[in-house]
Protein backbone atom coordinates (compact mmCIF):
# COMPACT_ATOMS: atom_id res chain seq x y z
CA UNK A 1 0.00 0.00 0.00
CA UNK A 2 1.46 3.58 -0.87
CA UNK A 3 0.47 5.16 1.98
CA UNK A 4 1.62 3.25 4.59
CA UNK A 5 4.95 3.10 2.71
CA UNK A 6 4.80 6.96 2.78
CA UNK A 7 4.11 7.34 6.59
CA UNK A 8 7.33 4.85 6.84
CA UNK A 9 9.74 7.38 8.48
CA UNK A 10 6.65 8.92 10.79
CA UNK A 11 6.60 6.26 13.79
CA UNK A 12 2.67 7.39 14.90
CA UNK A 13 1.41 7.73 11.44
CA UNK A 14 3.40 4.49 10.08
CA UNK A 15 1.66 2.52 13.00
CA UNK A 16 -1.87 3.89 12.60
CA UNK A 17 -2.19 3.02 8.94
CA UNK A 18 -0.83 -0.91 9.92
CA UNK A 19 -3.71 -0.88 13.04
CA UNK A 20 -6.17 0.54 10.75
CA UNK A 21 -5.43 -1.40 7.95
CA UNK A 22 -4.27 -4.65 9.78
CA UNK A 23 -6.61 -5.03 12.27
CA UNK A 24 -9.81 -3.72 10.94
CA UNK A 25 -10.52 -1.47 14.07
CA UNK A 26 -13.25 1.77 13.77
CA UNK A 27 -12.07 5.15 13.97
CA UNK A 28 -13.97 5.38 17.39
CA UNK A 29 -11.86 1.98 18.25
CA UNK A 30 -8.45 3.60 16.79
CA UNK A 31 -8.95 6.64 18.94
CA UNK A 32 -9.63 4.66 21.85
CA UNK A 33 -6.99 2.18 21.95
CA UNK A 34 -4.57 1.89 24.80
CA UNK A 35 -0.94 0.53 25.16
CA UNK A 36 -2.62 -2.05 27.82
CA UNK A 37 -5.14 -3.54 25.20
CA UNK A 38 -1.77 -4.20 23.40
CA UNK A 39 0.13 -7.34 24.22
CA UNK A 40 3.60 -7.13 21.89
CA UNK A 41 4.71 -10.52 23.28
CA UNK A 42 1.62 -12.65 22.45
CA UNK A 43 1.39 -9.94 19.26
CA UNK A 44 -2.54 -9.32 19.85
CA UNK A 45 -4.26 -6.31 20.18
CA UNK A 46 -7.49 -6.31 22.71
CA UNK A 47 -10.35 -4.19 21.35
CA UNK A 48 -11.79 -2.84 25.11
CA UNK A 49 -12.96 0.26 24.53
CA UNK A 50 -13.89 3.33 22.04
CA UNK A 51 -13.94 6.81 22.03
CA UNK A 52 -17.11 8.36 21.18
CA UNK A 53 -17.78 11.69 18.93
CA UNK A 54 -17.56 13.87 22.28
CA UNK A 55 -13.75 11.75 22.97
CA UNK A 56 -15.50 10.19 25.60
CA UNK A 57 -13.90 6.47 26.55
CA UNK A 58 -16.48 3.88 27.06
CA UNK A 59 -17.51 0.34 26.37
CA UNK A 60 -17.13 -1.04 22.70
CA UNK A 61 -20.25 -0.23 20.30
CA UNK A 62 -21.49 -3.89 20.56
CA UNK A 63 -20.80 -7.02 22.67
CA UNK A 64 -19.22 -8.51 19.95
CA UNK A 65 -16.91 -5.47 19.49
CA UNK A 66 -14.88 -6.65 22.56
CA UNK A 67 -12.40 -8.91 20.43
CA UNK A 68 -8.70 -9.98 19.94
CA UNK A 69 -6.58 -9.72 17.16
CA UNK A 70 -3.53 -11.35 16.22
CA UNK A 71 -0.93 -8.56 15.15
CA UNK A 72 1.09 -8.64 12.20
CA UNK A 73 5.21 -8.78 12.68
CA UNK A 74 5.31 -5.55 10.41
CA UNK A 75 2.69 -3.91 12.85
CA UNK A 76 4.44 -5.64 16.17
CA UNK A 77 7.61 -3.92 15.09
CA UNK A 78 5.88 -0.38 13.82
CA UNK A 79 3.97 -0.29 17.21
CA UNK A 80 6.99 -1.10 18.88
CA UNK A 81 8.93 1.71 17.24
CA UNK A 82 5.80 4.43 18.13
CA UNK A 83 6.29 3.45 22.05
CA UNK A 84 9.50 4.14 21.64
CA UNK A 85 9.33 7.44 19.74
CA UNK A 86 6.21 8.63 22.12
CA UNK A 87 5.86 9.03 25.64
CA UNK A 88 3.79 7.89 28.13
CA UNK A 89 0.53 10.15 28.86
CA UNK A 90 -2.50 10.21 31.24
CA UNK A 91 -4.75 7.93 29.32
CA UNK A 92 -2.31 5.25 28.15
CA UNK A 93 -3.89 6.23 24.52
CA UNK A 94 -1.62 4.42 21.37
CA UNK A 95 -2.66 7.47 19.34
CA UNK A 96 -3.26 10.33 21.47
CA UNK A 97 -3.08 14.14 20.80
CA UNK A 98 0.21 15.86 22.18
CA UNK A 99 -1.13 16.64 25.46
CA UNK A 100 -2.17 12.55 25.73
CA UNK A 101 -6.41 13.52 24.98
CA UNK A 102 -8.20 11.45 23.18
CA UNK A 103 -7.33 12.29 19.27
CA UNK A 104 -10.62 14.06 17.80
CA UNK A 105 -11.84 11.87 14.39
CA UNK A 106 -11.31 14.76 12.11
CA UNK A 107 -7.50 15.65 13.43
CA UNK A 108 -6.84 12.45 13.21
CA UNK A 109 -8.01 11.84 9.23
CA UNK A 110 -6.02 15.57 8.93
CA UNK A 111 -2.34 13.99 10.30
CA UNK A 112 -2.92 11.41 7.31
CA UNK A 113 -3.02 14.24 4.52
CA UNK A 114 0.38 14.38 4.56
CA UNK A 115 1.06 11.15 3.71
CA UNK A 116 -1.89 10.57 0.99
CA UNK A 117 -0.31 13.73 -0.54
CA UNK A 118 2.69 11.55 -0.90
CA UNK A 119 0.95 8.54 -2.24
CA UNK A 120 -0.80 10.58 -4.75
CA UNK A 121 -4.26 9.92 -2.84
CA UNK A 122 -5.51 13.18 -2.53
CA UNK A 123 -8.77 14.27 -4.26
CA UNK A 124 -8.73 17.90 -4.64
CA UNK A 125 -6.72 19.48 -1.73
CA UNK A 126 -8.81 16.79 0.13
CA UNK A 127 -7.73 13.01 1.40
CA UNK A 128 -8.83 11.06 -1.33
CA UNK A 129 -9.61 7.78 1.74
CA UNK A 130 -11.31 8.04 5.34
CA UNK A 131 -10.55 5.87 7.89
CA UNK A 132 -13.28 3.71 7.58
CA UNK A 133 -11.81 2.55 3.92
CA UNK A 134 -9.33 0.96 6.09
CA UNK A 135 -11.60 -1.07 7.36
CA UNK A 136 -13.11 -1.90 4.39
CA UNK A 137 -9.63 -2.96 2.93
CA UNK A 138 -9.33 -5.08 5.82
CA UNK A 139 -11.93 -6.91 5.37
CA UNK A 140 -11.66 -7.12 1.85
CA UNK A 141 -7.74 -8.13 2.53
CA UNK A 142 -9.21 -10.68 4.81
CA UNK A 143 -11.14 -12.56 2.49
CA UNK A 144 -9.84 -12.24 -1.11
CA UNK A 145 -8.72 -15.50 -2.47
CA UNK A 146 -5.18 -15.98 -1.76
CA UNK A 147 -4.24 -15.77 -5.42
CA UNK A 148 -5.31 -12.12 -5.70
CA UNK A 149 -3.24 -11.43 -2.45
CA UNK A 150 -5.88 -11.77 -0.28
CA UNK A 151 -5.68 -14.00 3.21
CA UNK A 152 -9.08 -16.45 2.10
CA UNK A 153 -10.35 -16.33 5.46
CA UNK A 154 -13.78 -17.52 6.29
CA UNK A 155 -16.90 -15.06 6.61
CA UNK A 156 -16.75 -16.28 10.40
CA UNK A 157 -13.48 -14.91 11.06
CA UNK A 158 -13.72 -11.94 9.15
CA UNK A 159 -17.33 -11.26 11.76
CA UNK A 160 -15.49 -11.78 14.76
CA UNK A 161 -12.31 -9.46 13.53
CA UNK A 162 -14.29 -6.63 12.94
CA UNK A 163 -16.74 -7.11 15.27
CA UNK A 164 -20.14 -7.44 14.01
CA UNK A 165 -23.04 -8.37 15.97
CA UNK A 166 -23.99 -11.07 13.09
CA UNK A 167 -22.89 -12.78 10.50
CA UNK A 168 -25.83 -11.67 8.58
CA UNK A 169 -24.07 -8.21 8.71
CA UNK A 170 -20.50 -8.89 7.24
CA UNK A 171 -22.41 -11.04 4.66
CA UNK A 172 -24.85 -8.23 3.92
CA UNK A 173 -22.02 -5.79 3.61
CA UNK A 174 -19.14 -7.97 2.10
CA UNK A 175 -20.92 -10.98 0.70
CA UNK A 176 -19.90 -9.61 -2.97
CA UNK A 177 -15.99 -10.30 -2.17
CA UNK A 178 -16.90 -14.14 -1.41
CA UNK A 179 -15.95 -16.32 -4.44
CA UNK A 180 -19.47 -16.94 -6.62
CA UNK A 181 -18.90 -20.25 -7.29
CA UNK A 182 -19.50 -19.47 -10.80
CA UNK A 183 -15.65 -19.96 -12.05
CA UNK A 184 -15.80 -22.53 -14.80
CA UNK A 185 -12.17 -24.28 -14.01
CA UNK A 186 -13.04 -24.47 -10.19
CA UNK A 187 -16.27 -26.20 -11.17
CA UNK A 188 -14.57 -28.56 -13.20
CA UNK A 189 -11.54 -29.56 -10.59
CA UNK A 190 -13.94 -29.76 -7.44
CA UNK A 191 -16.31 -32.22 -9.84
CA UNK A 192 -13.12 -34.19 -11.40
CA UNK A 193 -11.66 -34.51 -7.78
CA UNK A 194 -15.50 -35.60 -6.65
CA UNK A 195 -15.71 -38.24 -9.63
CA UNK A 196 -12.40 -39.53 -9.21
Amino acid sequence: MRMIEAAASKPRLHALLLVAALCGLRASELRGLCWSDIDLKTEELHVNQRADRKNKLGAPKTNQSRRTIPLSSETVLALKKWKLASSPKRDDLVFPTSTGAVEHHKNMLRSLAPVMKAAKLMKGDKPKYGLHALRHFFVSWCINPKERGGRQLPAKVAQQWLGHNSIVMTLDIYGHLFPTGSDRSELDNASKALLG
